[in-house]
């Protein structure tokens, strides 16, 4: 084989593996078959295609319908299930929310607040292991918890209204199934990264998409 033959079969080899590489990067999310709305799948394929969540697990929180998705590194969905989320509307905290005490807050400040953030296991007051989302802000993923028998949160968790699923001072409330044989495996020993999508904002304002 000549020099000239040898070097084009071998550009021919990168150009393949480059345009492979590129079509899987086209490809986007993996969703498995699994539902999700269309601006879910908007912010994972942009998540996957740039490279967002830099080989880290990372999570979509769709505030709207009430779902949480769970993906690996590679953008591969590993479950997705329903969730408890914050009963007041709004993709804001209130300044120095996570400091005050929970029979302090007000109804309309609590709200599950959306953005980009780096999410590690720890433990909260309590030392019941979970999933900070956002420490300054108190805001964390957890197993759900019973709460007063007026909350219903189990019931409300199985209900198919996404209405009924705004019952938290803004944390995020997932079954315990959920929890423990997928969040906690995929986030041990690293972090991770939770999109939580807004509700009132853009995606594209949110998380600067049009500039990634």
């Amino acid at each position: 084989m000549s020099n000239h033959v040898a070097a084009s079969a071998c550009l021919g080899l990168v150009l393949a593996a480059f345009g492979g590489a590129r079509n899987v990067a086209a490809q986007g999310a993996n969703f498995v078959n699994e539902q999700a709305s269309d601006t879910t799948r908007q912010v994972a394929n942009w998540v996957v295609g740039a490279h967002d969540n830099r080989a880290l697990p990372f999570i979509i929180v769709d505030k709207v319908n009430a779902k949480v998705f769970l993906f690996g590194p590679d953008g591969r969905l590993l479950g997705a299930s329903r969730a408890l989320l914050g009963a007041a509307h709004g993709d804001h905290s209130v300044p120095g929310i996570g400091d005050r005490k929970i029979s302090s807050i007000l109804p309309e400040e609590r709200t599950t607040p959306a953005g980009r953030f780096v999410a590690s296991l720890g433990h909260n007051g309590s030392n019941k292991d979970i999933l900070w989302v956002h420490y300054a802000d108190a805001i964390s993923l957890h197993r759900v918890i019973a709460g007063s028998p007026k909350e219903r949160r189990a019931q409300r968790l199985a209900s198919e209204s996404a209405d009924d699923k705004r019952i938290t001072y803004g944390c995020i409330n997932v079954p315990v199934a959920f929890y423990e044989k997928l969040v906690v495996p995929a986030f041990t020993r690293t972090t991770g990264i939770v999109y939580v999508l807004p509700e009132v904002k853009t995606v594209q304002t949110v998380f600067n998409m049009a500039s990634k």
